[in-house]
């Protein structure tokens, strides 16, 4: 398995609000009246040459289609966004591209199935012929039914497709799309019927350690809650014959946290392909230090190898607890060697 990581996206809000995850206010209008800035190619370097091969690049909607969601690209901040994308890929790694909009748009929920699926069409046209892209159709969907978050993902999935984009697509439930939350926030019944022509999206879940879930506390519950809260969704997940994947973890650096965060990802990896990193191509499933895992067949389908993003790296973050962001993030000294540089 590789460890991975969830990188910063072009927009200050996020970077200088640590907790916008939870905020009962979006205000995406806050997103353009301030300056962004992409994550550094001496960034991508870095987690590189640690072995890490996958960074989700989080972006603002509303900056790349200014006009609404059928207009056309803003030709500048595309270019941006082409151009961290591009070196990522051309390290060998993936990116995943993250529109980090909770399934809103300038401060509404988007209900509009046919523009959304007429804005992925048009975005994934702009990547579809880098194999090392990944499609994230948006980031925690949050205020809205299960069965609506689904209904736009698939609307999202179309709209991929339609493009004649093949890449891994990842989809996202409602609830900050928790994975302790999955079944009781209505996703496990809206999420199971989702239907990809090319047989190649996988289910996006979030999971944060601390008392409310939200990853706000450097504080752990206990030393197993990450297993404790992966268990679940793991359980329907092998039931729908579906494959996840663990888009955002994150804890404090100390001792109880550390000791979750590795549960966490070892049950990932004992879970015989449940969750995946992308494809076979990140190399074998086997980890010094996990018990019961052992490497898989070749012939295992595609949808394969576990991974998990850590959240978060990128510029602007400053003292944020769960930052390794080089060269001096908070959670540089213990996270990165002791929790995520093992399952490298």
């Amino acid at each position: 398995m590789k460890a991975l990581l969830s990188l910063d996206r072009a927009n200050i809000l996020v970077s200088l609000v640590p907790t916008i995850r939870k905020l009962l206010q979006y205000r995406p209008q806050i997103r353009t009246n301030f300056q962004y800035r992409w994550p550094s190619p001496s960034s991508v370097d870095y987690f590189v040459g640690k072995g890490m091969n996958f960074f989700r690049i989080a972006f603002a909607m509303e900056r790349i289609s200014p006009s609404g969601l059928t207009g056309s690209f803003d030709a500048t901040y595309l270019s941006g966004l082409k151009t961290i994308v591009s070196y990522v890929t051309s390290k060998g790694a993936y990116a995943a591209l993250d529109p980090h909009n909770y399934l809103r748009f300038n401060g509404a929920v988007i209900t509009d199935t046919s523009a959304f699926t007429t804005w992925w069409k048009n975005l994934a046209n702009e990547f579809k012929s880098d194999s090392h892209v990944i499609f994230d159709l948006n980031n925690e969907p949050w205020g809205i039914s299960g069965t609506d978050a689904a209904s736009l993902m698939q609307a999202g999935i179309n709209g991929v497709r339609s493009s004649g984009a093949s890449q891994l697509i990842l989809v996202e439930g409602t609830s900050w799309s928790g994975a302790w939350s999955w079944i009781s926030a209505g996703n496990g019944d809206a999420f199971k019927s989702l239907n990809d022509p090319m047989g190649n999206t996988a289910i996006e879940m979030h999971q944060y350690l601390d008392s409310d879930g939200s990853g706000t506390s450097e504080t752990c519950v206990s030393s197993t809650i990450g297993v404790e809260r992966l268990t679940t969704a793991t359980n329907w997940l092998k039931e729908n014959n579906l494959k996840g994947f663990l888009g955002e973890i994150g804890g404090g650096s100390n001792d109880v946290c550390i000791a979750a965060i590795k549960g966490a990802l070892c049950y990932l990896q004992q879970q015989g392909g449940t969750w995946i990193g992308t494809s076979p191509m990140f190399g074998s499933l086997y980890v010094v230090g996990c018990a019961n895992v052992s490497k898989l067949s070749p012939s295992f389908p595609r949808l394969t190898f576990t991974g998990a993003a850590w959240w978060a790296a990128g510029p602007w973050w400053g003292t944020y607890f769960q930052s390794i962001e080089p060269p001096s993030g908070a959670a540089i000294s213990r996270i990165l060697p002791e929790a995520l540089l093992p399952f490298v």
